[in-house]
């Protein structure tokens, strides 16, 4: 394994669009301590590669930083964790 691929940075969130082609929107949600104690919830959003179109609407998925790919694009889909669940 490379130096580069050691130091790749990886999120995990959930999709949360999918209606442009080969993009998807992911929703990173993580935790953070507050100054008083309190743990607070804080999610952003980043626009994900998504080469197959195999990433639906609430999946799970893990991304993966890349070189810029446009303006708002410099994350790629890596895998598949969890499908969305059909009821």
């Amino acid at each position: 394994m490379t130096e580069a691929a050691k130091n790749q940075r990886t999120l995990t969130g959930k999709v949360v669009s999918d209606k442009m082609d080969k993009t998807v929107t992911v929703l990173v949600e993580r935790q953070v301590m507050h100054p008083i104690g309190k743990v607070v919830r804080r999610a952003k959003k980043y626009h994900a590669h998504n080469e197959g179109n195999d990433a639906k609407l609430g999946d799970t998925v893990l991304i993966e930083e890349c070189r810029p790919l446009s303006k708002t694009k410099s994350w790629k889909v890596a895998r598949l964790v969890q499908r969305a669940r059909v009821e």
